[in-house]
């Protein structure tokens, strides 16, 4: 991956619905050799995906938490236990005090309090750590 893949990056983490010629101008290239070379980003798999982003708060999910679990046992190998509940976001196995960090979003606290519920019903799972986000100041897109 060079300079010009990496901005071509950048460029789409921007806005990812910008038109090959567009990217290409930025860059000095032709909408062909854009192109070409985001589709071998995708190939190689440093594209994952094209996704929309979304206001949480328009669509119901502007209670936003971050959840440490403890466990009493390996929960590692649970992660469809942890997709299962819908509010969860992201779930990633840590080392430390807790088992899991798992991100929440909820349209209201007793949803939150709900989704706490269904965490404790995970085989293993013997209690939760909640930090409820007040504000977020920025999120950052993932830097090439």
């Amino acid at each position: 991956m060079d300079d010009i893949d990496r901005q071509l990056l950048v460029l789409l983490q921007q806005d990812a619905s910008q038109s090959y010629a567009a990217l290409g101008e930025a860059e000095g290239l032709s909408p062909g050799a854009t192109h070409e070379r985001v589709r071998k980003l995708r190939e190689r798999g440093v594209i994952r995906r094209t996704a929309v982003e979304v206001d949480r708060v328009a669509v119901g999910r502007g209670v936003l938490a971050f959840v440490m679990v403890e466990s009493t046992q390996w929960v590692g190998d649970s992660g469809e236990r942890f997709a299962a509940i819908a509010e969860i976001q992201e779930a990633h196995v840590i080392a430390g005090s807790a088992a899991v960090l798992v991100k929440v979003r909820t349209a209201t606290t007793e949803q939150l309090q709900d989704a706490l519920r269904r965490l404790y019903a995970i085989e293993g799972v013997s209690g939760t750590h909640a930090t409820v986000v007040l504000e977020t100041f920025f999120e950052r897109p993932v830097a090439p």
